[in-house]
C-alpha cells in the first residue's frame, strides 16, 4: 500500500514540475476578459446604433410635421413614420412612444414632464401623457421615447446599464421645429 501512496506522490510530483499546458493557463486566465471587452463593445454598438437611427427617424418625421403646417397629425401616424424609418429596434410599434407639445415662446415653458412618457411593456400601450399639434408658427417640442432590450442582458455593459421593469433600457430622441406657415 505504501508503494502505491509513493507512486501517486511521484507521479503528483511529476505533474507539479511538468511546464505543459502553461499557455492553456494563460489563455483560461486571459481570455474571459477579452471576450467581456469585445460583448461590451459591441453591446455599445448596437446601443448607439439604435440612439442615431431613432435620432435621424426623428429627424425625417419633423421635416413633414414641419412641413404639414398644423395639420392635425395623429400620434399613431407619427410613430408608424418614424418606425419605418428606424429600422433597427425590434417591434418598434409595440415599444415606442411619442410626446410633441407647443413652447409657449413667451414664458419658454412647456408642459413636458422631466422624465419621457415612454412605454411600458409589462402594460398595454396607452396614448401618450403629451401630444398636441401646434399651428403655424408655433415653436414644437418632440421627444420619441422607446424601450428595447440589451443583446446581453447580464453580462457587461448590458448587465450595468440601468432598466425599466421589463429589463429594457430607453433610447429617447428629441428635436425642436417651428411649424411652416402657409
Amino acid at each position: 500500500m505504501t508503494g502505491l501512496i509513493k507512486a501517486f506522490g511521484r507521479t503528483l510530483q511529476a505533474f507539479g514540475r511538468s511546464e505543459k499546458g502553461v499557455a492553456s493557463v494563460e489563455f483560461v486566465v486571459i481570455f474571459p476578459f477579452f471576450v467581456g471587452v469585445f460583448l461590451s463593445a459591441y453591446e455599445v454598438a448596437i446601443m448607439n446604433i439604435r440612439a442615431v437611427m431613432m435620432e435621424r427617424a426623428t429627424d425625417i418625421a419633423v421635416r413633414e410635421i414641419r412641413l404639414a403646417s398644423g395639420a392635425d397629425i395623429e400620434h399613431d401616424d407619427v410613430r408608424l413614420n418614424i418606425c419605418s424609418n428606424v429600422l433597427v429596434i425590434p417591434n418598434c410599434l409595440d415599444v415606442t412612444k411619442i410626446e410633441l407639445t407647443r413652447v409657449d415662446r413667451d414664458t419658454w415653458t412647456t408642459n413636458v414632464d422631466d422624465n419621457p412618457d415612454c412605454a411600458d411593456r409589462l402594460d398595454e400601450i396607452k396614448p401618450p401623457k403629451n401630444f398636441q399639434n401646434g399651428q403655424q408658427n408655433d415653436l414644437m417640442l418632440i421627444r420619441v421615447c422607446a424601450v428595447v432590450d440589451p443583446i446581453f442582458p447580464t453580462f457587461g455593459v448590458g448587465r450595468t446599464i440601468p432598466k425599466d421593469d421589463s429589463g429594457g433600457y430607453i433610447i429617447l430622441a428629441s428635436s425642436a421645429f417651428v411649424n411652416e406657415p402657409n
